[in-house]
């Protein structure tokens, strides 16, 4: 199995969740089940379709890093086992320990009874081949702008090591801001966030990948506190869910921080606010890179004027737009 990659957008997941997250039905009371399969499961075989079963029957709504029970199981059996998350077969007929055993069942238990995503009960987030430290003062890292930064935005950057000041702003994590600096290998990166909290989190992980002077982590309401700071790059994945949305997210998704989840009645407050102020932040041929969910067809709503390009993802072309200064200017 490969690290686990989070991928879903939340409008998407809204709208698969069929229905408000108290409908799901949650295990009883009763933990004889789990008592059970203390006494009479010996291997990871039978730990790994133990989780499989529960997690099917209960209903659980994945999306935080792997997209079906059995790869989610296969995650976190392995990772509270500390084995390669790469090499499930040669281990699967190894009995475990007592306390190997009750350490599985117990985050199996947590992650049925209680709904909490998989990254929280780990710690761990993975975008591609990266990893983040995560826990429920932040969003659960997500993002299609990540696939872009892969291949250093091209063909809209035509040179990386040319890019000299980029904006990451509702970094969250900081997953994304990192992942621009090991683009960019000349730039500085600014990594804005409302949340204190959420920035603690992210000057976690931009001192694992040791990015302390490369990184900027600054505490501003969007652009409200940046002065007249100018970007060759802006980036952002904001809130974006409507108000609709947010009231039939499953459980899963209620566990994070709603200020990074909810963007007023139509999902675009944030995008708004981004489109609004770019030009006073952007160099002549800047460019503002927004993630918005499946929602290209009301940001196009939105800003009827503005010519926007939608990229290419692994999903379409829906989610991810871009737009250069030269041509928000000549829209306002």
């Amino acid at each position: 199995m490969s690290p686990p990659t989070s991928r879903s957008p939340l409008d998407a997941a809204a709208n698969r969740s069929g229905g408000p997250a108290t409908e799901q039905p949650l295990i009883s009371g009763d933990t004889g089940i789990y008592d059970a399969a203390r006494r009479e499961l010996h291997t990871v075989r039978d730990l790994l379709r133990f989780a499989v079963s529960q997690f099917v029957e209960q209903k659980l709504f994945f999306g935080h890093g792997s997209s079906n029970a059995y790869d989610e199981a296969v995650y976190l059996v392995l990772h509270t086992l500390h084995l390669p998350l790469d090499h499930l077969e040669p281990f699967l007929d190894a009995r475990l320990t007592s306390a190997e055993r009750d350490a599985v069942l117990g985050i199996i238990e947590r992650r049925v009874r209680e709904r909490i995503p998989a990254a929280y009960l780990t710690h761990q987030a993975w975008l591609g081949d990266y990893k983040f430290y995560v826990d429920k003062r932040v969003i659960v890292p997500r993002s299609f702008i990540a696939e872009l930064l892969r291949e250093d935005l091209a063909p809209w950057v035509e040179n990386p090591r040319g890019v000299g000041r980029v904006l990451d702003l509702c970094t969250g994590s900081g997953c994304l801001a990192i992942l621009a600096a090991l683009s960019f290998p000349h730039a500085t990166v600014d990594a804005v966030d409302a949340s204190h909290d959420a920035l603690e989190v992210a000057k976690k992980n931009v001192r694992d990948y040791g990015l302390d002077d490369r990184i900027n982590l600054l505490a501003s309401d969007m652009y409200e506190s940046l002065g007249a700071k100018h970007y060759d790059i802006i980036i952002s994945n904001p809130p974006y869910v409507s108000a609709k949305s947010m009231g039939k997210l499953p459980e899963e998704y209620r566990r994070e921080p709603e200020m990074a989840l909810a963007s007023g009645d139509d999902g675009l407050d944030h995008v708004r606010t981004l489109m609004a102020n770019a030009t006073k932040h952007l160099y002549a041929n800047g460019l503002l890179i927004v993630e918005v969910g499946f929602n290209r067809e009301g940001v196009e709503r939105a800003f009827p004027n503005i010519p926007l390009v939608w990229a290419e993802t692994s999903v379409g072309d829906e989610v991810v737009f871009i737009v250069d200064r030269e041509t928000l200017a000549a829209a306002h």
